[in-house]
């Protein structure tokens, strides 16, 4: 499921009709689906219009809901549940949401707000991104939560890769799904059953292949392609993502194009190094 970006013409307007030609382009490239309105898609610089337009246009361009996992992340847990029951009227199959992200909050706060919006009716992803919430989904957390009915499945994002396996022994039942670029492969070794992935938006071959391989074990294909790989993966996780990912997809050939401030142009040096990782996996074949 690719975490799609958002192609913005140079007046920084959402182009519509290049967002639908992505999701189908992705699909066709061996992609599952897609996951609009997610971090690397700039839902927080989107107005409402904007964010409920690219649901739709997202379910449309997929042709099936199941292959759309809307980002559904807000301030408040209301608001969250509303752009849920949106995705499931939208008709799709499932929705990503972030715990409450305007302050740290506690164990019981992280719990009501899942039960919220889980009201919505339509299955939950967590997504445990503990740099930019401040709050992190530990192992332990995400056991209640899928024994109270509350999630599906969770987007790892804190790089321990060791939680695989606390998480496959508290919750059995909850679907771990690779949520760094840069960790796939240990993810995947350690049980990982799907992948919220970034650089699929510039080079979607490639890595599928390489998170085929990767599920499959198979490690005499995966192991190459992922150190091939890494040096572009690794740029998921840092703060430039967005910016980064954007980059590699203009040097192959894709709608990438600005970002919405407060994001600015990557610094010289590390458009250099984006560059110059994209374009060696290019010349080596990878797209």
């Amino acid at each position: 499921m690719v975490a799609t970006t958002i192609p913005l013409r140079s007046d920084l307007s959402v182009d519509y009709d290049a967002y639908a030609d992505h999701v189908r382009w992705l699909i066709d490239s061996g992609c599952d689906g897609v996951v609009p309105n997610g971090s690397l898609g700039e839902y927080q610089t989107l107005t409402d219009e904007e964010r409920r337009r690219i649901v739709t246009v997202a379910v449309e361009a997929a042709g099936d809901g199941a292959r759309v996992m809307p980002g559904v992340a807000a301030y408040g847990s209301a608001e969250s549940r509303r752009w849920a029951e949106h995705a499931a009227e939208a008709g799709a199959g499932s929705v990503l949401l972030l715990p409450p992200n305007a302050y740290r909050a506690d164990e019981a706060i992280v719990r009501a707000h899942y039960a919220e919006v889980a009201k919505a009716g339509v299955p939950i992803v967590a997504y445990n991104n503990p740099y930019d919430t401040k709050v992190d989904l530990v192992p332990s957390l995400l056991a209640k939560l899928h024994a109270e009915g509350s999630i599906v499945a969770v987007k790892e994002f804190s790089g321990d890769v060791r939680r695989a396996y606390e998480i496959a022994e508290l919750a059995p039942g909850l679907d771990l799904l690779i949520g760094a670029d840069d960790v796939l492969l240990e993810l995947a070794v350690a049980g990982a059953v799907g992948w919220i992935a970034g650089y699929p938006n510039a080079l979607p071959e490639a890595t599928v292949a390489l998170y085929r391989a990767a599920v499959a074990r198979d490690l005499d294909v995966a192991l190459p392609l992922y150190k091939a790989l890494h040096p572009l993966l690794r740029w998921d996780s840092k703060t430039e993502f967005v910016q980064a990912i954007k980059l590699s997809q203009d040097i192959a050939g894709r709608p990438g194009g600005p970002t919405r401030p407060p994001r600015l142009p990557l610094s010289p040096e590390i458009e250099t190094a984006v560059r110059a990782a994209t374009e060696k996996a290019l010349a080596e074949g990878l797209a």
